[in-house]
């Protein structure tokens, strides 16, 4: 007889926890307690346990799983060489790999952007520069700024591969934590993000998690495999194996958070106008469109793209959410408000992630251009966060739903006839957490978001 696996994530605001069925993938139960950051982060876990326990003793015997975004999440710095190139290449890397990207500098190092860069507080810095075989200056500049000033957190080299000697050389003299990765740009039109996606994931177990003082217990850096978003994205790679092309937008207080696994069309896999190629797994992060901290921007989006009207009650309700962020409505107009908002931050977040089409007119006449990831054909868009688990099937069709308005007409490559459905639940992190370890339970869980609700457009 199967037993149980446990999934936790440690969130910013919450920590959520779920019991699974190590064969099926069936869910056995699910807990969920504020994230205890004031005092330590296992208080909320085991509060969560003793939840879970009550619905099945075999909890107590259960692996335990989790991914963390406590503490403000996983801070990255890229320090890349062209902005267009590997600045760029170095930012998409960061955000698959879970990160929020914290500061970005161009065109190596310097002791004055170095000054800059230590403010930021990065937990990791993504090291980029040149091809493959090409000029690697840049490159061992920066390697060699980071080591006379002795820079203590942890960096993952990830540029061109034949100075990885140089680099490991100065870097590992004066003591800087640091791995090796292939080259996210080995060659201009080419990403490749995997090798060094496993390193940012590889010090932020070893350096990051420990580093941030969230538990007293070694139990929870035992626990731990990841960062949260990390996860939540290998759990959609787990979804679009089921279903297809998916893309998932998780609508949270501070940021919209966009997910994409899409197979390409050859003739987009690789873009003329982009020095750096389109991926099939994709996460962006919005930090301006949030329902609570970030309301704000997201009445200024939603005015500058025309989705929404500028209207000065919107904008009090807005500012009222930022100044409280534990608000919750307390009226069918202040409940309104919030489905407003939704619907930008998930409509705006969609568009600057997906990538669109525009019809210019040059020396060889009227021609379609296309730039970004096309999202068109995508099979599966699952909505998450809490105003959409939170509410009923109507107001997630109508935020959901309101993605694809006058799309077509201003070329934004969105989804256009996608079932829909809201992860209810908050499998979706315990689907990415199961994936290596329990691929059939994993499947199995991933079933559960399809079986949840679901509307159409």
């Amino acid at each position: 007889m199967a037993g149980l696996l446990v999934a936790v994530d440690f969130g910013s605001t919450f920590t959520k926890a779920i019991a699974v069925d190590s064969g099926s993938g069936d869910l056995v139960a699910r807990a969920e307690h504020r994230t205890t950051i004031d005092t330590d982060v296992m208080d909320g876990w085991h509060a969560c346990r003793n939840a879970l326990l009550e619905a099945d003793r075999g909890v107590e015997r259960a692996e335990v799983l989790a991914c963390s975004s406590a503490g403000g999440g996983l801070r990255i710095g890229v320090v890349g060489n062209e902005e267009l190139v590997t600045a760029e290449a170095g930012r998409r890397v960061a955000l698959s790999s879970g990160g929020r990207v914290v500061a970005v500098v161009n065109g190596g190092l310097t002791a004055t952007s170095l000054k800059a860069l230590r403010a930021e507080r990065p937990d990791v810095v993504l090291l980029l520069g040149g091809t493959d075989g090409g000029n690697s200056a840049v490159l061992e500049n920066a390697a060699s700024v980071l080591a006379k000033y002795r820079w203590r957190r942890p960096v993952v080299a990830a540029g061109n591969v034949e100075a990885q000697d140089v680099i490991a050389g100065m870097l590992g003299s004066a003591g800087v934590p640091h791995v090796l990765a292939d080259n996210v740009v080995p060659e201009i039109g080419v990403f490749a993000p995997d090798s060094a996606r496993a390193a940012i994931r590889e010090m932020f177990l070893a350096h990051v998690i420990g580093g941030k003082n969230l538990s007293r217990d070694p139990a929870f850096a035992r626990m731990v495999r990841a960062a949260t978003p990390d996860v939540v994205l290998r759990g959609v790679e787990v979804l679009a194996g089921l279903h297809g092309d998916v893309a998932v937008v998780d609508i949270g207080g501070a940021t919209t958070d966009v997910h994409s696994v899409i197979e390409l069309d050859p003739e987009d896999a690789n873009l003329g106008r982009e020095v750096v190629a389109t991926h099939p797994v994709t996460r962006t992060v919005e930090g301006d469109l949030g329902m609570r901290w970030s309301a704000v921007p997201v009445v200024g989006a939603g005015v500058e793209s025309g989705l929404i009207p500028d209207d000065d009650k919107l904008s009090t309700a807005a500012a009222r959410r930022h100044a409280d962020p534990s608000y919750l409505p307390d009226s069918e107009q202040e409940a309104s408000y919030d489905e407003l908002l939704a619907r930008v931050a998930a409509t705006v977040a969609l568009r600057r992630h997906a990538g669109r089409q525009r019809i210019v007119f040059g020396p060889g006449g009227r021609v379609i251009e296309r730039s970004g990831k096309d999202l068109r054909e995508v099979d599966l868009l699952v909505g998450s966060g809490g105003v959409l688990r939170h509410n009923g099937p109507d107001v997630a069709a109508r935020i959901l739903g309101s993605v694809g308005v006058n799309a077509q007409e201003e070329g934004w490559l969105v989804p256009e006839r996608a079932e829909v459905c809201v992860d209810k639940d908050y499998v979706l992190a315990g689907v990415g957490l199961l994936a290596d370890l329990a691929p059939s339970a994993a499947k199995g869980l991933a079933r559960h978001i399809h079986g949840t609700v679901r509307t159409g457009h």
